[in-house]
């Protein structure tokens, strides 16, 4: 009777999981082996706060959830050892970006692969992805950009009038 029950939970758990996978702009498996408490909470406020989950379930339960949501070509290689599932829904940038901060400052946990808008990526295209700069940066170089070609066509329209003038 309790192999009844534990096999219900483990089915409602593969069926949460596959919903929260399907809504999910960023699905991203990453080793925690070593973590300490303090630094687990730490990497929990910062996902959380980029509106990502961090959650450690069993492989198995996560194969299962992968295959209920029909997301495929990841290797079976990301889903063996310890391996926690980090979900964000919406704007997957910042949390990206938290979590390969941390594995940059921690050598002990390791980006092993995600699923982007669907499509599953290697872990050298997420780590691309995160070392891109901020939207607001990337905003603030195109306007510099801008505004210096502005200047130096107003200059350039400046020189033509007076050759203008000068020539009348």
């Amino acid at each position: 009777m309790a192999s009844e029950v534990i096999l219900k939970q483990k089915e409602e758990q593969v069926k949460k999981l596959a919903e929260e996978m399907q809504k999910s702009s960023l699905i991203l498996f990453t080793e925690y082996r070593g973590i300490n408490v303090t630094d687990d909470t730490t990497l929990r406020k910062n996902i959380r706060n980029a509106n990502g989950k961090y959650s450690v379930i069993k492989n198995n339960i996560t194969r299962r959830a992968l295959a209920e949501a029909k997301i495929e070509g990841l290797d079976e290689e990301i889903l063996t050892g310890p391996t926690a599932v980090i979900t964000v829904e919406g704007s997957y940038l910042d949390a990206l970006k938290a979590i390969y901060n941390f594995s940059k400052d921690n050598e002990f946990y390791q980006i092993k692969a995600g699923v982007l808008d669907g499509k599953a990526v290697s872990k050298e295209e997420l780590i691309t992805l995160a070392k891109l700069p901020s939207r607001e940066v990337l905003i603030a170089k195109l306007a510099g950009c801008l505004l210096g070609n502005i200047s130096k066509l107003a200059v350039a329209l400046d020189q033509v009038a007076k050759q203008k003038e000068s020539a009348e």
